[in-house]
């Protein structure tokens, strides 16, 4: 491990620890709302990607409130995304099993889904009508996985439409990594059978790192398909602008 990686990496200890005593001193008030939490997990992951040596820029207008719908590269699109607003993410059921980042994703306001259940969709679906009555946005990665990429993966429709449903208002968000040396974004990307570990370590190793996010505008869809399709062509879009030098 390179002392870069290694200075990194005590940073993130510490950056860890902090998560927890922020989580406790707001504990100190009463049970925290909903609303509290997402701005809680928002501090945690701006001093989580501080340590992690990473910088994001902002594009656009982050909402305040209705569905995110975004491209998902990483692990790394959590911290990213939530740094750049409080929001309440719809994850895969395993993150909840990870130490540490599993709790902390569930206090933050995480719903879990477990792709491979119709129940689960189903009662994830109630939730996310439940949150979207909140002044905090809910997230979501309709691809249904994190990609290399290369290309965004066709979105599913499904739990978009406790939006569409409701009337309520979607945002298309467009990640993108720039990495200093020119290295190809496709090198921080964590996707198919890539572990955990060395690929933190490698993000540990990586030279200076920018995120860019980028907002479409907020719209009202008539359904749940036409949503999709629209944003995916959207961020598609947004993300061909972003990779231009």
């Amino acid at each position: 491990m390179s002392f870069r990686a290694f200075r990194r990496a005590v940073a993130l200890g510490l950056a860890l620890a902090l998560v927890v005593l922020r989580y406790w001193l707001l504990r100190l008030h009463g049970s925290p709302t909903m609303e509290r939490r997402a701005q809680w997990m928002q501090t945690s992951c701006r001093g989580i990607l501080t340590a992690l040596g990473i910088t994001y820029r902002v594009e656009g207008l982050p909402p305040s409130h209705g569905l995110v719908v975004s491209n998902h590269l990483s692990y790394l699109d959590i911290l990213i995304l939530s740094a750049a607003m409080p929001c309440f993410f719809v994850a895969k059921m395993e993150i909840d099993g990870w130490p540490y980042f599993g709790k902390a994703a569930r206090v933050g306001g995480t719903i879990f889904l477990d792709r491979s259940s119709l129940a689960s969709a189903t009662t994830v679906a109630e939730q996310m009508s439940e949150r979207l009555k909140l002044a905090v946005p809910v997230l979501l990665f309709p691809e249904g996985t994190s990609t290399d990429g290369s290309q965004v993966l066709r979105f599913h429709s499904r739990l978009i439409d406790p939006a569409t449903a409701a009337g309520i208002e979607i945002t298309a968000a467009a990640v993108h990594y720039v990495i200093e040396d020119g290295t190809p974004e496709q090198a921080l990307c964590w996707y198919g059978d890539t572990e955990f570990l060395p690929h933190l370590i490698k993000t540990l190793e990586a030279p200076g790192f920018l995120a860019r996010v980028r907002f479409g505008r907020a719209r009202v869809y008539p359904d749940r398909r036409t949503a999709a399709d629209q944003t995916h062509a959207e961020i598609t879009s947004m993300r061909l602008q972003l990779s231009l030098p």
